[in-house]
């Protein structure tokens, strides 16, 4: 035997035993080829869902092209849209080590009251369109979360039904002001009377913004059965057959109706509108006063000086004005003219927001409290209630986690100091 055979020999001798090449015993493979049983029904699918973005594309699979469009677009070219995404991708967080984080609380006040986490629902129009739970799928996850949830003018749930299905949330009610102010008056006496302690007015809605997927899908409310949606409707079978064995839509504050969205907005809407409204609003309307659509540091200013409580520092998701003010980029000014005004007006943030960092990165830069609106009907189109909470639960160990790492234990503690912005401008 040559030396250099007698030196192979004793090298792979010389091994160790997990290192000598074996034959596999079927007792080794066994643990390994235990198949994955096929998951067919809707909890299974969410559970193994661990993102918004995922919730977003079980929706699209599941929801008929024009409803999911509505959704998930924006005005015109959608630079708004995609420019508030980014806004929050544009950060740098920077954690603190060496702090106690066993035990971390998302609780928060905002307007008079515990949130038990740091964000609610937005106001959404349409929302049983999307989904036929819509409203009351919404409501009663934030009631069973502990979060308050707004209902919109544009609703297709009551304000009276909304109560009836969440007796014991928080339930808020979204206003926009009608040229018909007989009209709007009723509106929030039912708000009032149903429980509603916050009243959101949205002031960015002169006219309708140019939703240009909508235009292309030909969307009308109802949906209309044309040839297209009947081919779409083959491949997502269980939304038609929910939404045709349900209750035909109806309005918070319309019984029935029958166009374009863009027309809808455009008959209901005042262009005239002016700061001395909010004056008779403020005067109306006895409980917490928020005015959503804030995109200037002077309109926000103003609105506080006309007696509102709060202000959604909003451009509607990139919904009306497409190239509008990036809300994530205008929250350090408007935090800071509060601040030099002696103002106790509270901050709420939306517009972008799809995942737990982004909230904790909106409460360290100012916010004092977020609003999900693509997000929650994503988690809605993708499986109903079951979608919501799961939303829900998805965005809360996202924000446990993160400020986590940032050595944060409490929503206080959160500071400018823990987000750079890379492009601020």
């Amino acid at each position: 035997m040559s030396a250099t055979t007698t030196g192979v020999a004793m090298s792979s001798q010389s091994r160790p035993a997990a290192l000598r090449r074996r034959i596999p015993k079927y007792s080794d493979l066994a643990p390994l080829m235990q198949f994955k049983t096929p998951e067919f029904n809707r909890e299974q699918r969410l559970a193994r869902v661990s993102t918004v973005w995922e919730l977003r594309e079980l929706a699209k699979r599941r929801t008929p092209k024009a409803p999911f469009d509505y959704t998930d677009g924006a005005a015109e070219d959608e630079i708004t849209l995609r420019r508030a995404r980014d806004a929050f991708k544009n950060i740098e967080f920077r954690p603190g080590i060496l702090r106690n984080v066993s035990s971390i609380n998302l609780s928060t006040e905002v307007l008079g009251a515990t949130s038990k986490l740091p964000f609610g629902i937005a106001p959404t129009g349409f929302t049983r369109m999307m989904q036929s739970e819509g409203e009351y799928a919404g409501s009663q996850a934030a009631e069973a979360a502990g979060i308050p949830y707004t209902l919109s003018t544009m609703g297709t749930a009551s304000i009276e039904d909304v109560a009836e299905a969440a007796p014991n949330g928080r339930n808020w009610f979204q206003l926009y002001l009608w040229t018909d102010r007989e009209r709007s008056l009723e509106l929030i006496e039912r708000a009032a009377k149903a429980g509603n302690d916050t009243l959101m007015v949205t002031v960015d809605t002169a006219v309708a913004g140019a939703r240009l997927r909508d235009v292309r899908n030909g969307m009308t409310i109802p949906p209309s059965l044309t040839l297209k949606t009947v081919v779409d409707a083959s491949y997502r079978p269980a939304w038609w057959f929910n939404f045709l064995t349900h209750e035909p839509l109806s309005f918070a504050s319309l019984n029935r109706y029958s166009g374009t969205v863009a027309d809808l907005i455009n008959s209901m809407f005042d262009p005239t509108l002016t700061f001395e409204d909010l004056d008779w609003l403020r005067e109306t309307w006895k409980g917490k006063l928020v005015v959503k659509g804030i995109q200037t540091v002077e309109d926000a200013r103003k609105v506080v000086a006309h007696g509102a409580d709060a202000v959604v520092i909003s451009n509607h998701g990139g919904r009306q004005l497409d190239r509008a003010p990036i809300p994530f980029h205008l929250l350090p000014q408007v935090k800071a003219a509060f601040e030099a005004d002696g103002s106790n007006a509270q901050i709420i943030l939306d517009t972008g927001i799809m995942s737990g960092a982004d909230i904790v990165a909106a409460l360290a830069q100012g916010a004092d409290f977020t609003l999900i609106g693509r997000a929650y009907l994503y988690g809605l189109m993708a499986g109903g209630r079951a979608g919501v909470d799961r939303t829900i639960k998805i965005l809360e160990s996202d924000i446990r986690r993160t400020m986590a790492l940032l050595g944060v234990s409490n929503i206080n503690e959160l500071t400018p100091d823990h987000v750079h912005l890379l492009d601020a401008k």
